[in-house]
């Protein structure tokens, strides 16, 4: 064997190798708890994709699930192809975000409430999403005009 190398090897401490699997389990402790989240907002929208008159299970396909909230927000489904403007460094992420919101106050008001009940859609998820799809709201396609 090589001197340099196992001289390395023979400085690598039974510490380094503990750190690393604290790290390893620090990161697959992070994804299982990411991995849950996405699983509680999948079924949030799998109910309110049904309470809408939509396939639920449109909620776990990646681009349709764009598709198909666009069309419960009352939009064009084609509006989706606006996650394309998250290729365009900075500016295109902030639009998509912002034509988000927007969608996610359209769909609020279908089900019955307002722009805070859309904030709350926006920035905890997984929480109003199951309000929304297991709680006594209803949706209306159509908006009553306003006076």
């Amino acid at each position: 064997m090589n001197p340099i190398l196992s001289s390395l090897l023979a400085q690598v401490s039974d510490n380094d190798a503990a750190v690393a699997a604290g790290i390893m389990a620090f990161i697959a402790a992070f994804a299982m708890i990411f991995a849950l989240i996405g699983l509680v907002v999948v079924v949030g929208m799998w109910k309110a994709f049904t309470k809408a008159g939509q396939p639920g299970w449109a909620a776990i396909i990646p681009f349709y699930n764009l598709v198909v909230l666009f069309r419960i927000g009352g939009q064009s489904g084609w509006l989706a192809l606006t996650w394309l403007l998250n290729f365009i460094p900075v500016v295109g992420g902030l639009a998509f975000l912002g034509i988000m919101i927007w969608n996610h106050v359209n769909v609020s008001k279908r089900f019955g409430h307002g722009v805070g009940f859309a904030l709350g859609l926006v920035f905890l998820a997984p929480i109003f999403w199951l309000i929304l799809g297991f709680g006594s709201s209803k949706y209306v396609a159509e908006q009553p005009a306003q006076a």
